[in-house]
């Protein structure tokens, strides 16, 4: 069984992301850390308590930075909602955050166990950026660091940017300097993962996991302008699926740098295939759609199993 730390931003993929975690028997999640990203703070940190207490999850949640290194927060709210959750009413969660900060959480799990723990984040990298700060061993101590996010091709906020870079350039920085190699999982491989209507039908029958979650959430995250012909992408879910089918990717090594100070590109991942003595990256280029939508059908249906009971019913 590997171990998995998710460092998340929940928005409407990371609530799949998660619940992909969760309902994998190759996957411990270790813990969830919160980042400002596709909504504040105030929203994310309650949102991760919420969907874990719904699924079933008995991990510590704990709340990060409440905005990017040196800019102002920028959301997403306009794609996953003004919450988060599109239409999503979770109930209230009956537990509290874990009093740590995200930052210290992060350096004294893996510190804890060197060579254990994949770090895998998927939102902005500011609390990583942070963490890196703190205790820059933490690169010797993961097993494997993997993010969503960039693109080797073309952005989603701006022509150049992908959202979770373009939230905090300046963390991404530091993250990609760093004496480690990211896995990275930009939109070029996530848009690869649609939920598409035949993949959505395959949800079907998962009780309240699919009527109060699911359902709401990709109709949701579908009727925006980009998804609406082809599905919603669910990005964040392929960085967790790598973790536990590395095989369901095709990886290529590359030299990613990040412009911070672009009038038109900041945020830009400028991604070089052809570096070889300088790569700091292996970027995922193409998906195998049937296995992975194998993988996350099975998850879901483990968790549509073993979820608490309707407190309502």
């Amino acid at each position: 069984m590997k171990r998995i730390l998710l460092d998340c931003d929940p928005g409407i993929d990371d609530a799949l992301a998660i619940a992909l975690a969760h309902g994998s028997p190759e996957l411990e999640v270790v813990g969830l850390t919160t980042v400002a990203g596709n909504v504040g703070i105030e929203h994310t940190t309650p949102n991760a308590l919420r969907l874990a207490e719904f699924y079933g999850m008995d991990v510590p949640v704990a709340a990060g930075a409440q905005r990017p290194l040196v800019r102002p927060r920028h959301t997403a709210s306009t794609v996953h909602g003004s919450t988060g959750l599109g239409d999503v009413v979770l109930p209230e969660a009956k537990r509290q955050p874990h009093p740590e900060h995200a930052v210290d959480y992060i350096v004294d799990t893996v510190s804890a166990s060197p060579g254990e723990i994949s770090l895998v984040a998927v939102g902005p990298l500011t609390n990583i950026a942070l963490a890196l700060r703190k205790e820059p061993r933490i690169t010797e101590w993961v097993r494997e660091f993997v993010i969503m996010g960039g693109s080797y091709t073309r952005g989603n906020v701006t022509p150049a940017a992908e959202f979770n870079i373009g939230a905090d350039p300046e963390a991404a920085s530091v993250v990609f300097e760093a004496p480690w190699r990211t896995v990275v999982f930009g939109l070029d491989l996530t848009h690869q993962a649609r939920a598409s209507a035949e993949v959505r039908e395959r949800f079907t029958g998962l009780g309240r996991l699919q009527h109060e979650l699911l359902a709401p959430c990709l109709d949701f995250y579908g009727s925006n302008r980009q998804y609406r012909e082809l599905g919603p992408a669910i990005h964040d879910a392929c960085a967790v699926a790598y973790v536990i089918s590395p095989e369901l990717f095709t990886l290529l090594e590359a030299r990613i740098d990040v412009e911070t100070s672009g009038r038109f590109t900041s945020g830009m991942t400028v991604t070089d295939f052809a570096s070889e003595e300088t790569n700091n990256a292996v970027v995922a280029t193409a998906l195998d759609q049937r296995g992975f939508w194998d993988l996350v059908t099975d998850a879901f249906e483990r968790v549509a199993r073993t979820m608490p009971a309707d407190p309502a019913a």
